[in-house]
């Protein structure tokens, strides 16, 4: 706005000339001086009377009528040619009577110098707006650096750098900002009932191992007991047997979600070395009598020496879950292909079956818990959930692509350089 306001109060300052010089003019005005100022009285077009050697400045008095509506005094930019040179001018045109006869005074001011000038103060204030839009941006981006370097020393020693709150560090932030103090303080709180509840969740899961696994097995017991009484019949050996069963089927998911628990509460080290290659033969001979069965080709094609460090078992349960579940969908004298290899930096191991393949709906609830693709199937759908959370914990990206009819390919991809929780 400052060039506007610039070129308003230049031309204001123009017309409070102009008035002034149009007061002194009608003031001091006579009949002689109107005669000397119009040559031609027959003539009652304008006459240029008097103006300034460099066409700074002229006057002219004429005689016009007096139209009714029409403001006696107005101000207009108009270009007028004076001497064979035509220039711009601020003109004050004044209607007055005088003598019962109607005159029109034009005072005008030439803009040349007041273009010239109001160019060099707009470029002037450009200028300087830029300069102290670059030192306001410089400075306010290294002020609000040294005023915001708590708040970041906050997010990176005390959010971004903790992920179990045991290893929570309390030590205040030193700040001179309220602010951040009370925000230091609020965190160290909010991790000490964290921290707490951490302990409990801990606590109850240790005593669910206990108190459900123990009535389990002591029923498991009691009733192989029972299956060596010679006195049952037929049918209270098939009932039992059933019970017995269920009883696996529920000690099989008590400890599958306790896995999952464990897992996402970092209750296990990751300091091993992994060697993929072993996993995948000890796989294929652990299944081999499962692959027979469907008459499944198992082809491995990985043959990278990637060097990963974590923990063994898990990356072992891992893996073997994704085997057992392209074992389970595939299709009988099918195949299942594992290969390796780098992508962007990463390392990566995918899985394909030639089984039956997953719809978008089923990609999306494929790792959530107790989600099965198919109810003929037998589980309880917890085995890639188990493989979701093993591979959060490690930091690997499990990433599914499926084809109705024709099969499944799971691919993990490592991390670039290995990280745990």
């Amino acid at each position: 706005m400052l060039p506007i306001l610039v070129e308003n109060v230049v031309y204001r300052h123009i017309n409070n000339g102009l008035i002034e010089k149009k007061k002194k003019f009608i003031d001091h005005l006579n009949q002689q001086e109107i005669n000397d100022f119009i040559e031609n009285e027959d003539d009652s077009t304008e006459t240029y009377s008097q103006f300034s050697t460099l066409h700074n400045e002229f006057l002219v008095l004429s005689r016009a009528p007096f139209k009714p509506h029409q403001k006696r005094t107005s101000f207009s930019n108009e270009y007028r040619i004076i001497e064979g040179e035509e220039n711009e001018y601020r003109i004050l045109q004044h209607h007055f009577s005088y003598e019962n006869q109607d005159y029109q005074l034009e005072i005008g001011s030439s803009l040349s110098e007041v273009k010239d000038l109001t160019f060099i103060i707009k470029l002037f204030i450009i200028v300087v707006l830029v300069v102290i839009l670059f030192v306001t941006f410089l400075a306010d981006t290294f002020y609000i650096e040294y005023l915001l370097k708590p708040f970041y020393k906050i997010i990176d020693t005390k959010i971004r750098r903790v992920n179990e709150p045991e290893v929570f560090d309390h030590t205040p932030i030193n700040a001179k900002s309220r602010d951040f103090r009370e925000l230091d303080l609020v965190l160290n709180q909010m991790m000490d009932r964290i921290a707490e509840l951490f302990k409990k969740e801990k606590q109850f899961i240790s005593n669910v191992s206990h108190e459900l696994l123990t009535p389990i097995a002591l029923l498991k017991n009691k009733l192989e007991n029972l299956l060596q009484n010679d006195s049952l019949d037929d049918n209270a050996v098939d009932k039992i047997a059933g019970s017995l069963k269920t009883l696996d089927m529920l000690k099989k998911i008590i400890n599958n979600l306790l896995l999952i628990s464990r897992i996402e509460n970092n209750q296990y080290a990751a300091n091993e070395h992994v060697s993929f290659q072993e996993i995948i033969n000890d796989l294929q001979e652990d299944l081999q009598d499962r692959i027979d069965d469907k008459e499944i080709q198992f082809v491995n094609k990985a043959g990278h020496d990637f060097a990963f460090t974590g923990n063994k078992t898990l990356i072992h349960i891992l893996i073997y879950n994704l085997v057992t579940n392209a074992i389970k969908y595939n299709k009988p004298k099918g195949s299942i292909i594992v290969t390796d290899g780098f992508l962007n930096h990463h390392y990566f191991i995918s899985i394909t079956d030639s089984g039956i393949g997953l719809n978008e709906s089923q990609i999306e609830n494929i790792f959530n818990r107790f989600a099965r693709v198919s109810s003929d199937q037998e589980g309880q759908g917890l085995g890639l959930a188990i493989a979701k959370s093993i591979a959060v914990f490690h930091h690997i990206e499990i990433k599914v692509s499926s084809v109705l009819g024709e099969g499944t390919t799971f691919t993990l991809l490592f991390p670039e350089e290995p990280k745990h929780n």
